[in-house]
């Protein structure tokens, strides 16, 4: 009988790996999971509108119970829900079918710690070694926490518990033998500061946190002028922070994004930008401009030597095609 031959080069890499053997900057995606119900076949199209792109790792969204964003011709809106199921079967599909290594988000809302440990359990053995490790927003809704049980309050509490796992300590005390899971920790950064930090200085030192329970590196909130994230990355590099941080773009197609963005992810949109929108005649005319903006960013932060560019595509890549084939990579 025939022996399939094994090929290492099919082995899962962690994103600060990817980012090491670079030999030129990354380009990496984030995506949602289909709305409950929805067609396998939507996300198969979207992925495969991803992959000629080359991407090393693929972010998937995760929502709690409470809580989801949903992008519409009225602009993105955050909507109480039930939890939108996926991500791990997502994750599962990407990485096996098409050899892209995927970063599953983890939260501390909506999660206990024990949920937490066993779906690190699950990530381990579908051979998926990234994970980004956020918060999660508030909702007005906390999900009851059974007795005996605990739930991880910051995101420097989620990656002090995956970095235990990956020093061989569970939950469950006494266990002999545990494995040490391997998890490369990803976690986010506000160039804007996080809108409940009292100052970016303040806020950077809660990142700092993050990093010294064992993030390896971060990935950057929307921003769309560039001089936030250059003024945020010199700000981290004097807080003593070292670890590669990726600047997160989302392009803007709508209208309805100069209030939605910065309503759930509060940003700030530059007045150029905002003119040129409100300015626009037709719905066509606003993707040219949001596409030709995004470009211009791109462009310039490449310029200034990142090490990737992430964008938040969510569940349609025409607008970003639109933007990396005018790229020279």
């Amino acid at each position: 009988m025939a022996t399939e031959t094994y090929d290492e080069s099919e082995d899962p890499v962690k994103v600060v790996e990817h980012l090491e053997r670079a030999e030129r900057p990354l380009i990496s995606f984030e995506i949602i999971p289909p709305l409950r119900g929805g067609t396998l076949q939507r996300l198969l199209d979207l992925i495969e509108g991803l992959r000629r792109y080359d991407p090393p790792f693929i972010d998937i969204t995760s929502h709690a119970a409470e809580t989801i964003f949903e992008e519409t011709k009225e602009g993105i809106h955050k909507r109480v829900k039930r939890k939108r199921p996926g991500t791990l079967g997502v994750c599962a599909l990407i990485q096996n079918k098409y050899q892209i290594d995927t970063v599953p988000h983890l939260l501390c809302h909506g999660f206990t710690r024990e949920e937490t440990e066993d779906l690190l359990i699950e990530l381990r053995y579908l051979g998926i070694d990234n994970v980004l490790a956020v918060r999660g927003d508030h909702t007005g809704y906390v999900k009851p926490v059974p007795d005996g049980r605990t739930a991880n309050t910051y995101a420097s509490d989620l990656v002090q518990q995956i970095t235990n796992m990956n020093n061989g300590t569970y939950l469950e005390q006494g266990l002999l033998d545990a494995d040490h899971s391997d998890f490369c920790i990803g976690v986010g950064g506000y160039p804007e500061k996080h809108f409940e930090a009292p100052n970016l200085e303040r806020d950077i030192q809660n990142t700092k946190r993050k990093v010294e329970a064992g993030a390896e590196y971060i990935v950057t909130q929307m921003f769309f002028d560039n001089q936030h994230y250059f003024r945020y990355v010199e700000a981290c590099r004097a807080a003593g922070i070292d670890v590669p941080i990726i600047p997160g773009l989302k392009i803007l197609t709508t209208a309805a994004h100069l209030s939605s963005l910065p309503r759930n992810f509060y940003l700030s949109i530059p007045t150029d930008l905002s003119d040129a929108v409100s300015s626009a005649k037709k719905s066509s005319e606003v993707v040219d401009v949001g596409v030709e903006w995004a470009l211009q960013q791109t462009r310039e932060l490449l310029e200034h030597g990142v090490p990737s560019v992430h964008f938040y595509v969510m569940s349609n890549a025409i607008a970003v095609s639109r933007v990396l084939d005018q790229i020279d990579l």
